[in-house]
């Protein structure tokens, strides 16, 4: 074929990726001393994927506050002893030739649960003894211990923690800073009415749910300044009667773009169990939707807001028909890069090109390339 779009640079802000593949965010739990610091695991994980090719690789959730952190053995980015090893992170990605972004979160009444590991029972299935849950109302996600309700005052503390670890972030050197928005975690928690009953200033209607995502995106735009890139992964659907919807996420899009982010990375579910038709590109249509809502918005940067894709993208031919088709304007492969760190290699031969300087991929693995 031509030169494929999924090889494509992609600029944002005046930083360019050299091509419209990401590594989405992935909790690996291999924080050991459960001080949230980065280790040589991390620096060679994300270095080894960036050396394989990908344009922009976001590490993954790093926790606002200890009590946000998804398990004990996640990353963070609460206290400034934590962003050397990001900035370690960081070199290593960039060495690697591609952007470095990392995912803030708080993981509000899902944090605190047994990290995923084939030998711990109950992973991911529920709290662990002793840990505070706050969440916008005092409901539980199933199975998980039932968390207390934020105070007024105690949410403007949640949007310094976010903008707080933005700060960090830069410093790091992290190209990009993402806001977990998505599957079921606290900003999705306010967003959602099936997990957000208040009945003040921050509940009751769309307007007021949307309005601590709003305000920690405006506080993090101030903090990161007009150099750095602002992403928020969105579940865009509940998949639940009475939860969101795509129509509700693509109204909240627009809103968002016009606070200040410059990318939406759209996901779906995990706020509530749900039937989801899971299957090839089962959430490609959501981010098509997003992207149609945003088309034409200029955002305060200057430029036009990006839509990233996500979701059983498993070959490069299905990921370039997604760009082709207009449906959205880069896409993530987060499981099969677990599978295969030079994903982009074998992607770039799948589409025909199997030069190295064309694929704009690293030369010292193009030895290993298809013919």
């Amino acid at each position: 074929m031509a030169h494929p779009l999924l090889l494509d640079s992609l600029t944002v802000r005046g930083l360019t990726a050299r091509n419209r593949l990401w590594l989405p965010p992935m909790c690996m739990y291999s924080v050991t001393a459960e001080d949230g610091r980065p280790s040589n695991w991390h620096v060679l994980h994300y270095g080894t994927r960036a050396q394989g090719g990908f344009g922009t690789i976001i590490v993954e959730a790093s926790a606002v506050t200890p009590e946000g952190r998804l398990s004990p053995n996640d990353l963070g980015l609460w206290d400034d002893a934590q962003v050397d090893g990001h900035r370690r992170i960081v070199e290593a990605i960039h060495a690697g030739g591609a952007l470095a972004g990392v995912q803030l979160g708080h993981g509000g009444r899902k944090a605190g649960t047994p990290p995923w590991r084939p030998d711990v029972e109950g992973a991911r299935s529920g709290t662990l003894p002793g840990w505070e849950l706050v969440a916008p109302s005092a409901a539980p996600y199933p199975g998980h211990a039932m968390p207390r309700a934020l105070a007024t005052e105690e949410i403007a503390d949640s949007v310094r923690a976010f903008a707080d670890a933005a700060r960090r972030a830069v410093a790091a050197g992290y190209d990009v800073i993402e806001l977990h928005g998505a599957h079921g975690y606290l900003i999705h928690q306010f967003l959602s009415p099936l997990s957000n009953t208040r009945t003040d200033a921050y509940g009751g209607s769309p307007e007021g749910r949307r309005r601590f995502p709003l305000e920690v995106v405006a506080a993090v735009r101030e903090a990161i300044g007009d150099d750095t890139v602002l992403d928020i992964r969105l579940s865009a659907t509940d998949w639940a009667e009475g939860g969101l919807t795509g129509e509700d996420t693509a109204e909240l899009s627009r809103q968002l773009v016009r606070a200040g982010v410059d990318v939406l990375h759209v996901s779906t579910g995990g706020n509530v169990p749900g039937k989801v038709p899971v299957g090839p590109g089962y959430q490609v249509p959501f981010a098509a939707q997003v992207k149609q809502a945003v088309a034409g918005l200029t955002t305060p940067g200057g430029g036009q807001a990006q839509v990233v894709a996500v979701g059983i993208i498993d070959s490069g031919l299905q990921a370039e028909q997604i760009l082709v088709a207009g449906l959205a304007d880069a896409v993530a492969a987060g499981r099969a890069a677990l599978r295969d760190p030079y994903l982009p290699v074998r992607w770039s031969h799948e589409l025909g090109v199997n030069d190295w300087r064309a694929a704009h991929l690293p030369v010292q693995y193009w030895r290993g390339a298809w013919r």
